[in-house]
């Protein structure tokens, strides 16, 4: 089988990694890639958002098999481009896709469906919005509408930090993802991340996940990306998967195929639990990035096999292998993230750590220089390991950090802290 991954990232990495391992894949390409993934697959130069693109070069390179990493190709239509040429593709339509690309579309799904969730408030002007906020008061949480790359969400712990985020998203601090902007009631608890495949009418949950999303120790400090991220979540038991399925997804799925936009792909839920409940947080149309990391990292091999039954609606007769056994990722960023950094340093120390099915340095923002691995973004490395237990897992990630020498980069030292 031919197989094109599209991405550049971490998560991109990761699949790739998994991917390469099942005898089904024949030939890998990746697009654009990075320079980890350069070393086990084919890297093309090719536009991920045009779908058209997509398409001629998956039927010029005989491809048999797209996955669509990031979000954007999907808001865009890619995967819709692909189904019309007649390829194979995982990942949902553009119509699909709205459920991370409108966070007030996704309210409006719930409010449907019944789902739990947050109550909260849809704004196209500054006014409104800041009324909403001095009527509700804070905590409060702000979000952009539309996507903006993970960043575009303010947990506002008073009232002004809420009011300044107002102002920055209608100023275009997050480009036109800010043109509305949703306020919602600030959700306490704990959260962590279900994932969970869908082919149009059946649901396959294929793992827990709990990242940590600050930049600081002890979850202190900006919002950024992702920093670290463990599997599986102890906080999301199997009686609080059952219920978010059964009210949350389900439903979910079912509005989504009767408003004419079945969902095929991976479906991240986003949840927060409180008392042995769940309340949906957001949905993202892809898999998590760390999370992605740590989950490619327990199912190996398989994943194709489980992204090709989602893709040719085979899910009904698809089951789960999981290992007992537990990973960790840490992110190593670049200094500044998430604010302003430079690009162009030099990380060395990559090839004398260890790469196998219990460890593994993905690259999320590398490329490669005058034969050096430099950085090229803002998170550039997604150092993995496995383990018995999670204490394990983690030991062996940092383990793995150490190794690596890079001065112009930084990670948190507490990933795992609330499950340990």
């Amino acid at each position: 089988m031919n197989i094109l991954i599209l991405g550049s990232g971490g998560r991109e990495h990761a699949l790739t990694w998994a991917i390469a391992q099942n005898p089904k894949c024949d030939r890998l390409v990746v697009a654009p890639g990075n320079a980890g993934m350069a070393k086990i697959a084919e890297c093309a130069t090719l536009d991920i958002e045009d779908g058209a693109a997509v398409a001629d070069f998956a039927q010029a390179e005989s491809i048999d098999f797209v996955i669509v990493g990031p979000e954007a190709p999907l808001a865009a239509g890619v995967a819709d481009r692909l189904r019309e040429a007649g390829v194979l593709v995982f990942g949902p339509s553009a119509a699909a896709a709205k459920l991370e690309a409108s966070k007030s579309f996704t309210k409006e799904i719930c409010d449907a469906a019944h789902a739990p969730t947050a109550g909260y408030g849809h704004f196209t002007d500054a006014a409104s919005a800041k009324a909403y906020i001095r009527a509700q008061g804070a905590p409060i949480v702000v979000k952009a509408d539309g996507l903006a790359a993970g960043k575009g969400v303010i947990v506002a712990m008073d009232e002004a930090t809420a009011l300044n985020a107002v102002d920055d998203m209608f100023g275009g601090a997050f480009g036109g993802a800010g043109a509305e902007v949703v306020i919602e009631e600030f959700m306490d608890g704990e959260e962590a991340s279900f994932f969970v495949l869908v082919d149009g009418e059946d649901v396959l949950p294929i793992g827990t996940a709990q990242d940590h999303k600050r930049v600081g120790e002890g979850d202190t400090g900006l919002n950024t990306g992702g920093m670290g991220a463990y599997s599986p979540a102890p906080v999301l038991t199997d009686a609080i998967a059952m219920q978010a399925l059964d009210e949350i997804v389900k439903p979910t799925m079912r509005e989504m195929a009767k408003r004419g936009a079945p969902y095929q792909g991976v479906l991240y839920v986003g949840l927060m639990i409180k008392d042995g409940h769940a309340r949906l947080v957001e949905y993202n149309v892809r898999f998590g990035d760390p999370e992605c990391q740590v989950l490619m990292m327990r199912l190996g091999a398989q994943a194709l096999d489980l992204l090709q039954a989602a893709a040719q609606g085979r899910l009904a007769q698809t089951k789960v292998n999981w290992a007992d056994d537990h990973a960790l990722t840490v992110v190593l960023a670049a200094n500044g993230y998430p604010g302003a950094y430079e690009k162009g340093s030099v990380i060395q120390g990559l090839d004398g750590v260890a790469s196998d099915s219990k460890h593994m340095v993905f690259h999320a923002g590398t490329a490669t220089k005058d034969g050096q691995i430099v950085a090229t973004g803002g998170r550039v490395l997604n150092v993995t390991a496995r383990g018995g237990t999670l204490q394990e897992a983690r030991d062996r990630a940092y383990a793995l950090v150490d190794q690596i020498t890079w001065s112009e980069g930084f990670c948190r030292r507490d990933i795992g802290w609330r499950a340990l």
